[in-house]
């Protein structure tokens, strides 16, 4: 086998290996979210939203058929800015959440 398909190979891997580090970073900020919901009061419509945006994180489905998950990410940041913008409490990711 030649080195040019070896760095192929490699770089190939990289991709796949940044890309799954991305999918599992934002699928713990969405777990993490899911923690605070219960916290904040959080009113039911965007709960929805914010299983609607997991479940296409990780539905064979996309809107946007591309290799990278630029749709997938888009959809995730846009649940978790209506999560914030929802919430009764501010939302701390640190300690708990004062009480109001």
């Amino acid at each position: 086998m030649s080195l040019e398909f070896w760095v192929l190979i490699c770089g190939a891997a990289l991709l796949l290996a940044a890309l799954a580090g991305a999918a599992v970073f934002l699928a713990v900020r969405l777990f993490r979210a899911r923690r605070l919901l219960q916290q904040a009061g959080v009113p039911e419509g965007s709960k929805v939203v914010f299983w609607g945006a997991l479940l296409y994180l990780i539905s064979p489905l996309d809107l946007i058929p591309d290799p990278v998950y630029l749709d997938d990410i888009g959809v995730l940041l846009l649940a978790l800015r209506s999560l914030h913008k929802t919430s009764r409490r501010p939302i701390s990711t640190r300690g708990s959440v004062p009480p109001p």
